[in-house]
């Protein structure tokens, strides 16, 4: 194991000034060493693209992380974690091959574009009434809670078919599981009461599952047990524990985009009114932003068995994390890749991850940032940041997320 990579000191990722703004240390990290053991995190460090690419496609490189997750829980909250981590056991994003292909496929179909699709005028309808209510012109707010929470909510609840009702609890229990898989629980308390949720959260699912058995409606649920394959190629027990995953995924990143989109935008004006001369540009919007400020920074993941990566070599059990906000930066991959261009073609981003965990959502939150962008920039010109000082950011390893967007409507 290399101990530092010549010429860049160790920089703890979770440190303020880290959490602040990584880019500048990953750069360097990458361009001086883009397979890096850190003893600091006691992980490699993967920040070049090719690298990144390369552990992604091998399947020597295993997204099983349940066992780090469950090590991580404080003893006094053991007796309550074995039910919570056999429902994250059943999560797609932390299963391999062949397991992960078979629930994949369940969900192949619904998440297609063509399905997705469907949910367009939804979106468009909701991003119009949630604006109508919070972003009043003259007023001044937190756009992250005022818009970029609650419209994935309302378009994620109907998707899955949540009655309006059951909304709160529900919503409830996904930040609560946020903290227990993106590491920010950190008391036993807060762990107690994130594995409580998970397991409220997958008994939801499961008598929401069975309802509409009986009852089938227009929305996720109803679709996949009319494809007949729930209680064939997986459980039911299985495929109540993946809801529980999309549950989670779907409102925190496309929230986190949302914002990011916002705050790329607003504090680079000749992008701005680029896209408020040309609204389809809020794609190219969406896209920049995946790729150079996006809600995901890194995946971890454990090398099944030794192998080599760029001349080091990675022993069975290591601890490797993929720094993609590092490899969307990689200027042997993409032009000027500092630069925010919302005309920006050709390379593809790793922002919704790549190959068989490419995130199986992403139609559906493009879908949605895109429409919230869209309208944002569009319908509200007097928008504008508001505040003092710099933006906070949530302290993540996993996650690129603001605390708040404080602005003018």
């Amino acid at each position: 194991m290399t101990p530092h990579a010549p010429g860049v000191t160790e920089r703890y990722l979770l440190s303020p000034d880290m959490i602040a703004d990584p880019y500048g240390h990953l750069d360097a990290l990458r361009d001086h060493a883009p397979v890096h053991w850190s003893p600091l995190h006691h992980a490699w460090l993967v920040t070049g693209h090719d690298q990144v690419m390369r552990c992604l496609r091998d399947p020597a490189v295993s997204a099983d992380r349940v066992r780090p997750l469950m090590d991580a829980v404080p003893q006094g909250a053991r007796e309550d974690a074995e039910r919570a981590f056999g429902i994250l056991s059943r999560w797609m994003v932390f299963n391999d091959p062949p397991r992960h292909r078979r629930l994949r496929q369940v969900f192949q179909e619904a998440f297609a574009a063509r399905a997705v699709a469907r949910y367009r005028a939804f979106t468009e309808k909701a991003t119009r009434a949630v604006l109508a209510r919070r972003a009043v012109p003259g007023r001044t707010g937190d756009l992250l809670a005022d818009v970029a929470r609650p419209l994935p909510a309302l378009v994620f609840a109907r998707w899955l078919g949540i009655p309006p009702a059951d909304g709160p609890s529900f919503w409830y229990w996904n930040t609560r599981v946020a903290d227990l898989v993106l590491g920010t629980a950190q008391e036993e308390s807060e762990y107690r009461a994130s594995l409580q949720a998970l397991v409220s959260l997958d008994d939801y699912l499961g008598a929401l599952v069975a309802r509409r058995r009986a009852t089938p409606g227009d929305d996720l649920i109803s679709q996949v047990l009319r494809e007949g394959r729930v209680g064939d190629s997986v459980s039911e027990e299985e495929f109540t524990g993946m809801l529980t995953q999309m549950a989670f995924a779907g409102g925190e990143t496309t929230s986190n985009l949302i914002a990011n989109t916002v705050l790329a935008l607003h504090t680079r004006p000749g992008q701005l009114a680029a896209v408020r001369a040309d609204p389809e540009l809020a794609r190219g919007a969406v896209e920049e932003t995946l790729r150079l400020d996006g809600p995901s920074k890194m995946s971890i993941r454990t090398a099944a068995r030794d192998l080599d990566l760029d001349g080091r070599t990675l022993r069975a059990g290591d601890r490797i994390f993929l720094v993609t906000a590092a490899a969307n930066r990689d200027p042997a991959r993409f032009p000027d890749p500092g630069r925010f261009d919302v005309r920006r073609s050709g390379a593809t981003h790793l922002g919704f991850g790549f190959g068989a965990h490419f995130c199986i959502g992403a139609a559906l939150a493009r879908l949605v940032a895109v429409a919230a962008v869209r309208t944002l920039v569009c319908d509200h010109p007097g928008l504008t940041l508001a505040g003092p000082g710099r933006p906070a950011w949530q302290p993540s390893l996993l996650n690129r997320a603001l605390t708040a967007l404080p602005v003018r409507y």
